[in-house]
């Protein structure tokens, strides 16, 4: 039962390893079933190649209906979210590096208005104040956070993306990660040559295109 939907999840989280947007041991991966029902990634097996068979099933109340597999630490987060954002079904969290790395800085942010597609597709990303991993507070806090965003930075940790597929979300952290490789070059290069992001006017443009407006 819901063999696909958990092949989906593992097929997605190799691909997440293969293009190097995480590690082998980190990284975490959800999707609605249905109204009661999410499956996720587990914790500690080698995220590069999991099988369907791998991935757990739970209830929105938090209950593993497959006992042999030990939960992402994060599945209170992923479980949290599903329920306070009913117009998403995935959830992807991962460390990718150069994005990161941002999460590190206090006065320097991805720029994801150098490429129209980016900031389309990604806007601002929201800064979500740090708590440990694992933890009640941080699943709290990543929700409160994520309220009207789908694609955050966890403060000395990590990203994580929402979407209404595994696709969009997939997207989501690899438009970011994208932005953030362009980020930090035009900063190496600014001495050399001159780069423009999108203005004001524009970037409403797109944001009214998004919502429908145009």
């Amino acid at each position: 039962m819901y063999y696909e939907e958990c092949k989906a999840v593992s097929n997605m989280m190799t691909r997440l390893y293969n293009t190097r947007l995480t590690t082998t041991s980190g990284g975490n991966i959800s999707l609605r079933l249905n109204e009661e029902l999410f499956c996720i990634s587990p914790s500690g097996l080698d995220k590069s190649c999991l099988n369907p068979e791998d991935i757990a099933i739970v209830t929105l109340d938090g209950k593993n209906l497959t006992p042999d597999l030990p939960l992402s630490i994060e599945s209170e987060m992923h479980r949290k979210l599903l329920i306070s954002r009913s117009d998403i079904n995935a959830v992807v969290h991962a460390h990718p590096c150069w994005s990161t790395l941002f999460s590190t800085f206090e006065n320097f942010r991805i720029n994801t208005a150098l490429v129209a597609e980016s900031y389309f597709l990604i806007g601002e990303p929201v800064i979500i104040p740090y708590r440990r991993m694992g933890t009640e507070e941080l699943a709290d806090v990543v929700c409160e956070s994520l309220k009207k965003n789908n694609v955050g930075i966890l403060a000395n940790h990590g990203i994580i993306t929402l979407g209404k597929t595994l696709v969009k979300a997939f997207d989501l952290i690899e438009v970011l990660e994208n932005s953030s490789k362009m980020t930090l070059a035009t900063e190496l290069l600014s001495s050399k040559v001159k780069s423009h992001s999108l203005d004001q006017q524009q970037k409403q443009e797109l944001l009214d295109m998004k919502n429908g407006k145009k």
